[in-house]
């Protein structure tokens, strides 16, 4: 707790992460890097200026300390507390809220190059690194073993990529015994992470490439559709099912709407042309990158619901906050965007007001998840 009559020092970090292939269960690393001081690993961090919102100043930490861009979740992960000393001899605690960031550019020039070292590391090996204890449960917290050992246990979600017909006849050879359920449940949260990344780069440059990501989009959304056609198939064939029928359907319904929803946004942007886009709309496609990644790491928990509830709680409750911030920052787009080009350019405030609504209805949908998913826990924990 602060000092009576003390605001509390806040400042804000970016934790830079990427995975090492496109399969789900691909190593996620974070990116450290050295303080100029000591040279202990720390993650960028920074004040929080004003004129800034948190996760862009934590951004912008990132780029000038760490020399990597991305698109930042402007939900917090979370909050650590270190001791600052200052250079009059005090030393005060300092709370400081960390965003995650999908990095999708690195630089071989940045600001700070010649004062710090960076280095990509596994999570276990960032908690040890970190001298913090709340930082290292925060990195730890980034991604649960019980995850990745889950996804370990199977080949089909490493072979799960555009092409992926052999996975369904695999699939077929195994229907009578068990139905796998959990491999399609897992196959289907692969298409939903590679659609949300292709997007997430179409808003954040919607250049050249912006062809490219929209094409995958689309392609990523046609592999969730083979994936339900095939779940829907075996809850008619499979005597024994893991959970409810019902229950099963609704799941895997409402993960295949995030990624029908996706290809609806892409669609629109690509019908109208859109190549700038607002702060606000890049910011909704950073919470739907990490909404997604949480759906990821859900879907091979639910293998052992008993053991895994509390973790799947901790998921999509954090999926249901950041949903609800996604609502707010939708608002504030479009009241932006209304007092821009309401009066001026009433076309683009309505192509501007199209975008926005997409991105909601992902986010939307993902809540949607997060809620079918508590109600396993509920009915089997």
């Amino acid at each position: 707790m602060p000092a009576p009559g003390y605001p509390s020092i806040r400042q804000i970090a970016a934790l830079p992460y990427r995975t090492d292939g496109p399969a789900i269960d691909s190593a996620v690393r974070v990116l450290l890097i050295t303080s100029r001081e000591n040279k202990r690993w720390v993650i960028p961090k920074g004040n929080h200026p004003s004129g800034f919102s948190a996760h862009a100043a934590a951004a912008l930490e990132a780029d000038e300390e760490a020399g990597v861009r991305g698109l930042v979740c402007p939900t917090p992960l979370g909050s650590y507390r270190y001791r600052k000393r200052k250079s009059n001899g005090a030393s005060l605690m300092v709370d400081v809220d960390v965003f995650p960031l999908a990095v999708n550019q690195e630089l071989a020039n940045w600001k700070e190059q010649g004062e710090r070292e960076r280095r990509w590391v596994s999570l276990t090996q960032a908690a040890g690194m970190v001298e913090e204890p709340d930082l290292a449960d925060l990195i730890r917290s980034f991604g649960a073993a019980e995850f990745k050992a889950a996804t370990r246990r199977t080949g089909v979600i490493a072979a799960t990529q555009s092409r992926i017909s052999p996975m369904f006849a695999w699939f077929q050879r195994l229907l009578p015994k068990t139905g796998n359920f959990f491999e399609m449940f897992e196959a289907h949260a692969v298409t939903i992470v590679g659609a949300a990344d292709a997007m997430a780069r179409l808003v954040q440059d919607g250049g050249e490439s912006r062809a490219d990501h929209i094409r995958e989009v689309i392609e990523r959304e046609h592999d969730a559709d083979e994936i339900i056609r095939q779940v829907l198939k075996t809850v008619r064939e499979t005597f024994l099912t893991p959970f409810d029928r019902g229950t099963i359907t609704a799941l895997i319904g409402s993960m295949d709407d995030t990624v029908d929803e996706m290809q609806a946004a892409v669609q629109a942007m690509d019908l109208y042309e859109v190549r700038d886009f607002a702060q606000e709309m890049k910011d909704m496609a950073g919470i739907i990158v990490d909404a997604a990644r949480l759906t990821a790491e859900a879907m091979p928990l639910l293998r052992d619901v008993a053991r895994n509830g509390v973790r799947l709680h901790e998921l999509t409750e954090r999926i249901v906050r950041m949903e609800s911030h996604a609502d707010e920052i939708h608002r504030v787009g479009l009241k932006r965007a209304y007092n821009q080009y309401g009066a001026s350019d009433t076309l683009r405030f309505i192509v501007a007001r199209e975008v926005f609504k997409h991105l909601e209805r992902i986010v939307d949908a993902f809540e949607d998840v997060a809620n079918e998913i508590d109600g396993i826990v509920i009915d089997h924990s």
